[in-house]
């Protein structure tokens, strides 16, 4: 839903370039072998490997169109079992790319995305993260927001600059409340 809120209401008004980097949830929570969640993450992960793949033949400027693509169909669809093959060709890009997804090497790959983005942030959050440069112009990052629906386009900015605000006071570090309601992800992405 974040991605969703950054790339739908804010980018367009705030003339923001977005860059999609890895966050492993198999390497952040390094769920036991025997865990119900260690499949999911474990699938996930190897598809942070076919989008390093992606990045490294092609740079970033497909990313966002696969980052939708794989999301549609874990999120929309409830499918972690789809054929790599299928995802890449709907959006345009090498089949090739999917034999990253058994590849170990694009692990290095992952990791430092993965590494550069919680070394903004600390250990103790987890995705989404997002990253700017701050009035100061040091990059920074926080968690959040975790939002369950994207908010109207007025109340997205204002979320955006509040958000922005808190960033550039030194000595932030959080705002939190209890989750009473799952995420809306809302109708699939074209």
């Amino acid at each position: 839903m974040t991605a969703r809120w950054v790339v739908e209401e804010v980018a367009p008004e705030r003339q923001l370039k977005v860059n999609w980097r890895p966050i492993s949830l198999l390497v952040k929570n390094n769920p036991a072998p025997d865990s119900p969640y260690y499949d999911r993450v474990v699938k996930t992960h190897k598809m942070l490997r076919v989008m390093e793949s992606v990045r490294a033949a092609e740079g970033d400027t497909p990313i966002e169109k696969l980052y939708w693509e794989l999301a549609s169909r874990v999120h929309h669809d409830g499918d972690v079992d789809f054929p790599m093959e299928q995802a890449l060709t709907a959006v345009g890009l090498d089949r090739r790319h999917a034999d990253a997804f058994e590849d170990e090497s694009w692990d290095d790959a992952v990791r430092a995305g993965h590494d550069d983005g919680m070394a903004l942030v600390g250990e103790d959050v987890g995705t989404p993260i997002i990253a700017l440069r701050n009035a100061d112009g040091e990059r920074i990052g926080i968690f959040g927001p975790v939002i369950t629906k994207v908010p109207s386009r007025e109340l997205s900015l204002q979320l955006w600059d509040g958000m922005v605000a808190c960033m550039n006071v030194p000595g932030f570090w959080e705002l939190k409340r209890t989750r009473t309601e799952r995420p809306n992800v809302g109708e699939r992405p074209s």
